[in-house]
């Protein structure tokens, strides 16, 4: 099925001078990258993108559980990491694209790869170029340095293609 996603490129991506090679390997799957904005996060923007909701905020914390190590609240732990990202995302230039291909939204998480690069798939965008992992960016109290976000499902894309290019 014909789908569009969701594709952020984060400041470290843009800063790593990974753009270029980013954008080809998603082109390199069949995805096309269809409207494309180079710009500074806006905060009121960013905001309702990594909102402060209870299930997203347990959903982030997780992620930190699964890495190996305990806090003491899932919930608590995604609040730290979501301060993070809204502070790191808005640090500096990032690219927002919307690509479209068939099965976009899968086709892109398979190809970005895995949150924690030290984790991600060789082959895949994370696993290639990143370097990062959570446990020591959570260490650094930072959020993980991933290079992109990737739209995690057909609902999620149409809420962030909205949020983002206003359609």
């Amino acid at each position: 099925m014909l789908q569009q996603t969701l594709i952020i490129i984060k400041p470290d991506g843009v800063k790593g001078g990974f753009t270029d090679e980013i954008i080809r390997r998603y082109e390199a799957v069949g995805l096309k990258v269809v409207k494309r904005k180079d710009m500074m996060a806006p905060l009121e923007i960013v905001e309702k993108h990594y909102p402060m909701e209870p299930d997203y905020l347990r959903s982030i914390g997780e992620k930190t559980i699964a890495a190996g190590q305990q806090v003491a609240s899932a919930e608590d732990q995604g609040r730290k990491v979501v301060t993070w990202l809204r502070k790191f995302i808005t640090s500096g230039p990032i690219v927002v694209m919307v690509l479209e291909g068939e099965d976009a939204v899968a086709l892109a998480r398979k190809t970005t790869g895995f949150t924690d690069p030290a984790t991600a798939e060789k082959g895949t965008i994370r696993g290639d170029l990143g370097t990062d992992n959570i446990l020591d960016a959570n260490r650094e109290e930072r959020p993980v340095w991933n290079l992109i976000h990737a739209s995690g499902s057909p609902e999620e894309a149409a809420k962030e293609i909205n949020l983002w290019f206003g359609e």
